[in-house]
C-alpha cells in the first residue's frame, strides 16, 4: 500500500498517484498524534454519551456517529487547537480549505460486526457482510423506493483512527480507481443537466452498474492504521467496512475512527468536474 514520508512536499507525482488510486495513507505525524491527545478522549465522550445512543446500529455491533464530535471550523476540539498535519497539508495542495471542517463523524465498530441492521433485508445484509456495505458517499436512499440521489455531495472523506487495533478489525475497504468508473457513470447521467437539478435526478441504476463493474475491475484494497496516521479517500470512490476478523486485536472500545467529510462549497457540480 503506498504511503508517503510527512516530511514530503505535496508535489505532482503525490498528486498523480492519489488521483491514479482514489486513495492514500499518510504515515505517523506527531502533529497529529497532538490534536488525538485532546480530540481521542473527545471521542470517547461523544460515543458514551447518552445522547448519541441512537447512532449505535447493527445489533451493537456499529456506532456510526455522525457529526457527533464537537469540534470548530478549524477542527479544534476540547482545547486541541487547530487540526494540522501532512494529510491537511495534501489536502490545501488541492485546493481544498483547512478551515471549514464540519463536525466529525465518530465510527466505532465491535467484535461481532456485521450483524443484521434494525429493519434491514436479508439482501441488504448479505450486501453488508458480504460487499462490505460499498457506496459512494453523500448518495443517499430517498424516498420509500429508496431511489439514491446527490444530497450530500462531499469534497473527501479523511481518516483519522483513534484506536490502536489490529488490521483484522474491520478495516477500511477501498476499491482502487473505482472514483473514475463513478465519474464515468455519473457524468452519463447528469452532463447536460442544470447543476440545480442534480439532487433531484435518480442515480439509481448507472450507480448500481458502475458499483458491480468496479467489483469486476478494481483491486480491493484494505486500508489498516493507526492513531496518529491518516488516510484520505476520492469523493467518487466506492469504499466500505471489513467484516470483523476471527482474533482481531482491539480495546475495549472497539476500533474507533474519526472521519471528516466535508460538503463542497462551491457548485455542486463540482462533485464531478473537479479531479
Amino acid at each position: 500500500m503506498p504511503r508517503w514520508p510527512v516530511s514530503c512536499q505535496p508535489g505532482p507525482p503525490v498528486r498523480d498517484e492519489f488521483l491514479r488510486r482514489g486513495w492514500m495513507r499518510f504515515p505517523f505525524d506527531p502533529e497529529l498524534a497532538r490534536w488525538l491527545a485532546t480530540a481521542g478522549p473527545a471521542a470517547r465522550a461523544a460515543v458514551a454519551d447518552p445522547a448519541n445512543g441512537h447512532w449505535l446500529r447493527c445489533q451493537g455491533t456499529w456506532f456510526a456517529g455522525v457529526n457527533v464530535l464537537p469540534n470548530d471550523g478549524t477542527g479544534a476540539v476540547a482545547g486541541s487547537g487547530p487540526l494540522k498535519a501532512a494529510a491537511v497539508a495534501f489536502l490545501v495542495s488541492l485546493g481544498w480549505p483547512a478551515d471549514r471542517w464540519d463536525r466529525g463523524q465518530v465510527s466505532v465498530i465491535y467484535p461481532g460486526y456485521p450483524r443484521p441492521r434494525e429493519g434491514e433485508s436479508a439482501a441488504a445484509f448479505r450486501f453488508r457482510r458480504d460487499r462490505d456495505a460499498a457506496h459512494v458517499d453523500g448518495l443517499l436512499p430517498v424516498d420509500p423506493d429508496r431511489r439514491r440521489m446527490l444530497r450530500e455531495p462531499h469534497a473527501f472523506v479523511l481518516g483519522l483512527p483513534v484506536s490502536d487495533t489490529g488490521p483484522g478489525a474491520s478495516p477500511l475497504v477501498v476499491w482502487e480507481g473505482s472514483h473514475e468508473v463513478m465519474r464515468a457513470a455519473f457524468q452519463g447521467v447528469l452532463a447536460g443537466r442544470p447543476a440545480q437539478s442534480w439532487p433531484e435526478t435518480d442515480l439509481t441504476e448507472p450507480y448500481h452498474a458502475a458499483r458491480r463493474r468496479a467489483f469486476e475491475i478494481c483491486r480491493r484494497v484494505k486500508v489498516h492504521a493507526k492513531p496518529g496516521e491518516a488516510y484520505l479517500v476520492h469523493r467518487l470512490a466506492l469504499h466500505g467496512v471489513a467484516p470483523w476478523a476471527a482474533g482481531a486485536e482491539a480495546p475495549d472500545d472497539g476500533r474507533m475512527i474519526v472521519y471528516f467529510r466535508p460538503e463542497l462549497r462551491g457548485p455542486v457540480s463540482e462533485w464531478l468536474d473537479r479531479p
